[in-house]
């Protein structure tokens, strides 16, 4: 296990179209598009959206620490990751937190991405700039825990999750090369791995041209990805075996009817504690039911590349573009 040393920073829609301005500070307009009585159970009539901390260049890979209560961040093309607490505001938590050369990176995503914690607390990250799945230390070191795989060296892990028994997936695009899909030293997939808590590394699908988010049903049965290939937007589905691989993938919802350029389809998403996706893509989030049922969208206008729970298990937390937002659900997080 490869270990490197960094500075770590601790404190410093029935088709109904609603138009909310968000209190607060700095209020947001945004529209709910309600499709489905299930929507109504998830999200409330009144809901508002908030715009908590902004100024950043691509923020990405939310994730809430339950003990201290506060929300981290990657902002990719900074290198860092911040964290945000009410009351306190925004400070820098880590720096260099996806590419720890010396000399200036050439591409224009150096930094982390996705971001989670393990069992332990430890915080995980997914770092373009050195191709790593990397972890945390309690000493402000990074310690490498996935960065080749049969010969050669993945791409840029763009998100993770790990799954109730401690093995970690995650997705391998090549978007943090300095060139992405024409980049010299891509790695022949863009893959979908697992990393096993024996330290065992997998590849379990290979098919997909641009993965991205990552998650799994409650009852973790079946494994969604989204794809942001321009040619398939999509989020993907597939069943989970007993030993942890996967079979049967498929078009789980088409999402081509938000694709948007730049950035062309789903990003990445969280499941609730109902099994619903609640899924970032350009524009904002849509809510599909386990049984592929649009059950609405909630429109900010922005180009959304993820979400987070947070705070009491029910409250979202969005990264789009240069800002984060918080909206609180009826619906959760689950477990």
């Amino acid at each position: 296990m490869k270990v490197l040393n960094f500075r770590f920073v601790t404190p410093v829609l029935f088709s109904l179209l609603v138009q909310i301005a968000a209190a607060g500070s700095d209020p947001v307009s945004f529209t709910i598009t309600r499709m489905d009585s299930r929507f109504d159970r998830l999200v409330p009539r009144d809901a508002k959206l908030e715009k908590i901390t902004d100024g950043f260049t691509w923020v990405e890979g939310p994730v809430w620490r339950k003990q201290g209560g506060y929300l981290l961040f990657s902002d990719i093309p900074a290198n860092a990751v911040y964290k945000w607490k009410e009351g306190e505001g925004t400070s820098l938590y880590l720096k260099s937190s996806g590419y720890s050369g010396t000399t200036p990176f050439s591409g224009k995503e150096p930094g982390s991405n996705g971001l989670t914690f393990d069992a332990q607390g430890r915080l995980v990250l997914c770092r373009h700039g050195d191709r790593q799945i990397g972890r945390l230390e309690s000493n402000g070191s990074i310690a490498s825990l996935a960065d080749h795989y049969d010969g050669y060296k993945i791409n840029s892990p763009n998100d993770l999750v790990f799954t109730s028994n401690g093995d970690l997936y995650f997705t391998d695009p090549p978007f943090g090369l300095p060139q992405a899909f024409d980049d010299p030293n891509k790695a022949p997939v863009q893959g979908v791995y697992r990393l096993s808590k024996d330290g065992t590394l997998t590849l379990l699908i290979a098919d997909i041209k641009a993965p991205n988010g990552i998650a799994f049903s409650p009852d973790e049965k079946t494994l969604y990805v989204s794809d942001v290939d321009p040619k398939r937007a999509a989020w993907l589905a597939y069943d989970v075996k007993e030993d942890g691989t996967v079979t049967n993938g498929r078009i789980f919802f088409d999402a081509t009817t938000w694709r948007k350029d730049p950035f062309f389809g789903p990003d990445g998403f969280k499941v609730d504690r109902y099994g619903n996706i609640f899924g970032a893509r350009p524009g904002g989030l849509s809510v599909i039911a386990p049984d592929g049922t649009l059950l609405g969208t909630i429109e900010t206008g922005q180009p959304t590349s993820n979400v987070a729970w947070g705070e009491d298990g029910q409250t979202l937390f969005i990264t789009g573009g240069s800002s984060v937002y918080r909206l609180r659900l009826t619906t959760g997080a689950a477990g």
